[in-house]
Protein backbone atom coordinates (compact mmCIF):
# COMPACT_ATOMS: atom_id res chain seq x y z
CA UNK A 1 0.00 0.00 0.00
CA UNK A 2 2.73 2.64 1.03
CA UNK A 3 4.63 1.55 -2.66
CA UNK A 4 0.93 2.40 -4.30
CA UNK A 5 1.06 5.55 -3.00
CA UNK A 6 4.32 6.44 -3.97
CA UNK A 7 4.05 4.84 -7.47
CA UNK A 8 1.51 7.65 -8.77
CA UNK A 9 3.97 10.60 -8.16
CA UNK A 10 6.90 8.64 -9.45
CA UNK A 11 5.10 8.07 -12.48
CA UNK A 12 4.74 11.98 -12.92
CA UNK A 13 8.57 12.56 -12.27
CA UNK A 14 9.64 9.43 -14.60
CA UNK A 15 7.06 10.87 -17.48
CA UNK A 16 8.93 14.20 -17.42
CA UNK A 17 12.16 13.47 -17.24
CA UNK A 18 11.63 11.01 -20.26
CA UNK A 19 10.28 13.90 -22.36
CA UNK A 20 12.05 17.04 -20.98
CA UNK A 21 15.02 14.97 -19.83
CA UNK A 22 15.81 16.60 -16.42
CA UNK A 23 14.81 15.49 -13.29
CA UNK A 24 11.90 17.81 -11.75
CA UNK A 25 11.91 18.06 -8.21
CA UNK A 26 9.46 20.87 -8.20
CA UNK A 27 6.97 17.39 -8.35
CA UNK A 28 7.22 17.82 -4.24
CA UNK A 29 5.77 21.41 -4.51
CA UNK A 30 2.90 19.76 -7.18
CA UNK A 31 2.21 16.95 -4.53
CA UNK A 32 1.86 19.62 -1.78
CA UNK A 33 -0.71 21.65 -4.06
CA UNK A 34 -3.02 18.69 -4.77
CA UNK A 35 -3.34 17.51 -1.18
CA UNK A 36 -4.32 21.19 -0.67
CA UNK A 37 -6.63 21.05 -3.60
CA UNK A 38 -7.93 18.13 -2.29
CA UNK A 39 -8.74 19.24 1.29
CA UNK A 40 -10.25 22.50 0.31
CA UNK A 41 -12.70 20.63 -1.94
CA UNK A 42 -13.56 17.92 0.60
CA UNK A 43 -13.76 20.12 3.68
CA UNK A 44 -15.10 23.02 1.97
CA UNK A 45 -17.21 21.20 -0.63
CA UNK A 46 -18.05 17.84 1.07
CA UNK A 47 -16.54 15.96 -1.75
CA UNK A 48 -16.11 12.72 -1.11
CA UNK A 49 -12.22 11.14 -1.69
CA UNK A 50 -12.57 9.28 -5.53
CA UNK A 51 -14.06 12.81 -6.53
CA UNK A 52 -11.01 14.43 -4.85
CA UNK A 53 -8.69 12.95 -7.62
CA UNK A 54 -9.56 15.15 -10.58
CA UNK A 55 -10.11 18.37 -8.19
CA UNK A 56 -6.00 17.69 -6.96
CA UNK A 57 -5.16 16.30 -10.45
CA UNK A 58 -7.25 19.50 -12.99
CA UNK A 59 -5.31 22.15 -10.14
CA UNK A 60 -1.85 20.62 -9.97
CA UNK A 61 -1.61 19.59 -13.87
CA UNK A 62 -2.48 23.00 -15.09
CA UNK A 63 -1.03 25.45 -12.49
CA UNK A 64 2.19 23.14 -12.08
CA UNK A 65 2.22 22.45 -15.72
CA UNK A 66 1.82 26.39 -16.82
CA UNK A 67 4.73 27.93 -14.26
CA UNK A 68 7.10 24.66 -14.58
CA UNK A 69 7.13 25.55 -18.26
CA UNK A 70 6.95 29.68 -18.28
CA UNK A 71 9.60 28.86 -15.25
CA UNK A 72 12.53 26.70 -16.17
CA UNK A 73 11.90 26.72 -20.40
CA UNK A 74 14.67 29.62 -20.50
CA UNK A 75 16.86 26.61 -18.72
CA UNK A 76 16.18 24.29 -20.51
CA UNK A 77 19.32 24.75 -23.18
CA UNK A 78 21.94 25.31 -20.23
CA UNK A 79 21.37 21.78 -19.60
CA UNK A 80 19.62 19.31 -17.13
CA UNK A 81 21.76 20.03 -13.96
CA UNK A 82 20.68 23.22 -14.58
CA UNK A 83 16.92 23.04 -14.80
CA UNK A 84 17.17 20.77 -11.82
CA UNK A 85 18.88 23.30 -9.63
CA UNK A 86 15.71 25.35 -10.99
CA UNK A 87 13.34 23.13 -10.17
CA UNK A 88 14.56 22.44 -5.99
CA UNK A 89 13.97 26.77 -6.32
CA UNK A 90 11.06 26.69 -7.77
CA UNK A 91 9.69 24.12 -4.82
CA UNK A 92 10.85 26.33 -2.98
CA UNK A 93 8.62 28.90 -3.55
CA UNK A 94 5.83 26.76 -4.16
CA UNK A 95 5.91 25.49 -0.55
CA UNK A 96 6.23 28.68 0.70
CA UNK A 97 3.52 30.59 -0.84
CA UNK A 98 1.46 27.20 0.24
CA UNK A 99 2.35 28.52 3.85
CA UNK A 100 2.03 32.11 3.53
CA UNK A 101 -1.64 31.15 2.94
CA UNK A 102 -2.32 27.70 4.68
CA UNK A 103 0.06 28.51 7.70
CA UNK A 104 1.97 25.72 8.98
CA UNK A 105 -0.53 23.56 11.12
CA UNK A 106 -1.25 19.84 10.11
CA UNK A 107 -4.58 19.36 8.06
CA UNK A 108 -6.32 16.02 8.00
CA UNK A 109 -9.65 15.79 5.15
CA UNK A 110 -13.00 14.72 6.69
CA UNK A 111 -13.79 11.25 6.50
CA UNK A 112 -15.71 8.83 8.27
CA UNK A 113 -14.56 7.27 10.95
CA UNK A 114 -14.20 3.17 10.43
CA UNK A 115 -12.53 0.21 12.59
CA UNK A 116 -10.07 -1.30 11.09
CA UNK A 117 -10.01 -4.90 9.26
CA UNK A 118 -8.33 -7.36 10.83
CA UNK A 119 -6.20 -10.33 8.88
CA UNK A 120 -4.14 -12.38 11.07
CA UNK A 121 -3.01 -10.45 13.35
CA UNK A 122 -2.69 -7.49 10.79
CA UNK A 123 -5.01 -4.57 10.82
CA UNK A 124 -5.44 -2.92 7.40
CA UNK A 125 -7.71 0.58 7.67
CA UNK A 126 -10.38 0.45 5.01
CA UNK A 127 -8.91 4.20 4.10
CA UNK A 128 -5.86 2.18 2.82
CA UNK A 129 -7.48 -0.03 0.89
CA UNK A 130 -9.95 1.93 -0.85
CA UNK A 131 -6.64 4.54 -1.78
CA UNK A 132 -5.07 0.90 -2.94
CA UNK A 133 -8.04 0.78 -5.45
CA UNK A 134 -8.16 4.19 -6.13
CA UNK A 135 -4.00 4.61 -7.10
CA UNK A 136 -4.08 1.33 -8.80
CA UNK A 137 -7.37 2.69 -10.99
CA UNK A 138 -5.07 5.75 -11.66
CA UNK A 139 -1.59 3.38 -12.99
CA UNK A 140 -4.02 1.36 -15.05
CA UNK A 141 -5.22 4.43 -17.02
CA UNK A 142 -2.37 6.19 -17.46
CA UNK A 143 -0.72 3.13 -18.97
CA UNK A 144 -4.22 3.14 -21.36
CA UNK A 145 -3.52 6.87 -21.93
CA UNK A 146 0.10 6.14 -23.25
CA UNK A 147 -0.52 3.20 -25.14
CA UNK A 148 -3.73 4.47 -27.17
CA UNK A 149 -4.06 7.74 -27.38
CA UNK A 150 -2.49 10.52 -29.46
CA UNK A 151 -0.87 12.57 -27.34
CA UNK A 152 0.40 9.78 -25.19
CA UNK A 153 1.61 7.85 -28.31
CA UNK A 154 3.50 11.02 -28.96
CA UNK A 155 5.30 11.76 -25.71
CA UNK A 156 6.68 7.77 -26.15
CA UNK A 157 7.52 8.98 -29.78
CA UNK A 158 9.30 12.40 -28.17
CA UNK A 159 10.96 9.98 -25.36
CA UNK A 160 12.51 7.69 -27.69
CA UNK A 161 13.49 9.94 -30.56
CA UNK A 162 13.17 13.55 -30.06
CA UNK A 163 14.55 14.57 -33.70
CA UNK A 164 12.60 11.50 -35.36
CA UNK A 165 9.36 12.64 -33.71
CA UNK A 166 9.87 15.91 -34.99
CA UNK A 167 10.43 14.72 -38.38
CA UNK A 168 6.95 12.84 -38.22
CA UNK A 169 4.68 16.46 -37.39
CA UNK A 170 5.00 15.60 -33.53
CA UNK A 171 5.31 18.80 -31.73
CA UNK A 172 7.49 18.79 -29.14
CA UNK A 173 6.52 21.86 -27.47
CA UNK A 174 2.52 20.52 -27.28
CA UNK A 175 4.08 17.16 -26.01
CA UNK A 176 6.37 18.63 -23.39
CA UNK A 177 3.46 20.41 -21.72
CA UNK A 178 1.81 17.69 -22.09
CA UNK A 179 4.02 15.81 -20.06
CA UNK A 180 4.46 18.84 -17.58
CA UNK A 181 0.57 18.90 -17.16
CA UNK A 182 0.30 14.92 -16.96
CA UNK A 183 3.47 14.50 -14.43
CA UNK A 184 2.34 17.86 -11.89
CA UNK A 185 -1.10 16.31 -11.85
CA UNK A 186 -0.23 12.58 -11.23
CA UNK A 187 1.96 14.47 -8.44
CA UNK A 188 -1.13 16.19 -6.98
CA UNK A 189 -3.50 12.94 -6.87
CA UNK A 190 -0.27 11.40 -5.06
CA UNK A 191 -0.37 14.40 -2.68
CA UNK A 192 -4.24 13.35 -1.95
CA UNK A 193 -3.66 9.48 -1.50
CA UNK A 194 -0.66 10.56 0.96
CA UNK A 195 -3.31 13.15 2.34
CA UNK A 196 -6.07 10.15 3.06
CA UNK A 197 -4.02 7.67 4.35
CA UNK A 198 -2.26 10.30 7.12
CA UNK A 199 -2.44 14.14 6.67
CA UNK A 200 -1.05 17.19 4.86
CA UNK A 201 0.95 20.52 5.31
CA UNK A 202 2.65 22.31 3.58
CA UNK A 203 6.00 20.11 3.66
CA UNK A 204 3.68 17.08 2.64
CA UNK A 205 5.36 16.84 -0.96
CA UNK A 206 9.06 17.72 0.47
CA UNK A 207 8.64 14.55 3.17
CA UNK A 208 8.36 12.31 -0.05
CA UNK A 209 10.57 13.60 -2.57
CA UNK A 210 13.73 11.25 -1.53
CA UNK A 211 11.08 8.44 -1.86
CA UNK A 212 10.04 9.58 -4.67
CA UNK A 213 13.47 9.74 -6.79
CA UNK A 214 14.69 6.95 -5.09
CA UNK A 215 11.63 5.04 -6.46
CA UNK A 216 12.02 6.55 -10.14
CA UNK A 217 16.18 5.82 -9.52
CA UNK A 218 15.21 2.42 -8.78
CA UNK A 219 12.85 2.00 -11.67
CA UNK A 220 14.86 3.45 -14.16
CA UNK A 221 14.60 7.29 -15.20
CA UNK A 222 12.48 8.01 -17.75
CA UNK A 223 10.42 4.25 -17.29
CA UNK A 224 6.72 4.65 -16.73
CA UNK A 225 6.37 0.97 -15.75
CA UNK A 226 10.13 0.80 -13.83
CA UNK A 227 9.07 3.60 -11.63
CA UNK A 228 5.72 1.42 -10.62
CA UNK A 229 7.99 -1.60 -10.05
CA UNK A 230 10.31 0.88 -8.07
CA UNK A 231 8.09 2.14 -5.92
CA UNK A 232 6.70 -0.75 -4.90
CA UNK A 233 10.14 -2.29 -3.83
CA UNK A 234 10.98 0.79 -2.49
CA UNK A 235 7.51 0.56 -0.40
CA UNK A 236 7.97 -2.86 1.02
CA UNK A 237 11.19 -1.85 2.15
CA UNK A 238 10.48 1.04 3.90
CA UNK A 239 8.14 -0.95 5.90
CA UNK A 240 10.22 -3.87 6.49
CA UNK A 241 12.81 -1.62 7.61
CA UNK A 242 10.75 -0.50 10.66
CA UNK A 243 11.07 -4.13 11.99
CA UNK A 244 14.76 -3.60 12.57
CA UNK A 245 14.85 0.58 12.47
CA UNK A 246 13.19 2.95 14.63
CA UNK A 247 11.10 5.34 12.31
CA UNK A 248 13.22 7.85 11.99
CA UNK A 249 15.43 6.16 9.91
CA UNK A 250 13.05 5.13 7.44
CA UNK A 251 13.59 7.47 4.86
CA UNK A 252 17.35 6.11 4.74
CA UNK A 253 16.36 3.42 3.03
CA UNK A 254 15.76 6.08 0.08
CA UNK A 255 18.77 6.74 -0.24
CA UNK A 256 20.50 3.53 0.59
CA UNK A 257 18.38 2.11 -2.95
CA UNK A 258 20.18 4.96 -4.62
CA UNK A 259 23.28 4.14 -3.81
CA UNK A 260 22.63 0.45 -4.52
CA UNK A 261 21.34 1.28 -7.60
CA UNK A 262 23.73 3.96 -9.01
CA UNK A 263 26.57 1.36 -7.87
CA UNK A 264 25.22 -2.05 -9.66
CA UNK A 265 22.61 -1.22 -12.20
CA UNK A 266 22.88 2.69 -13.08
CA UNK A 267 20.05 2.23 -15.51
CA UNK A 268 17.66 0.65 -12.87
CA UNK A 269 15.22 -2.26 -13.15
CA UNK A 270 13.69 -1.55 -16.33
CA UNK A 271 16.19 0.67 -17.89
CA UNK A 272 15.31 4.33 -19.20
CA UNK A 273 12.90 6.27 -21.55
CA UNK A 274 10.51 3.47 -21.57
CA UNK A 275 7.38 5.10 -21.31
Amino acid sequence: MTGALLAVPAIGFSAIFAVLRYPSFAIAGWVTLGAFAGWIANTKLGLPSYALLPVAFLAAGLIGGLVEDRSLRLLRPAGALTVAIGSIGLNIVIENIIRFFAGNDLRGFNLPLLPDWRFAGIRVGPQQVENLVMAAAIMVAVFLFLKFSRFGRGMRAVADNPDLARLKGIDPKTISFVALFLGCGLAGVGGVLIGLDTSIDPLTGYRVLLSVFAAAVLGGLGSIPGAVAGALALGIAEELALLVAPPTYRTGVGFVAILLMLTFRPRGLLGERAL
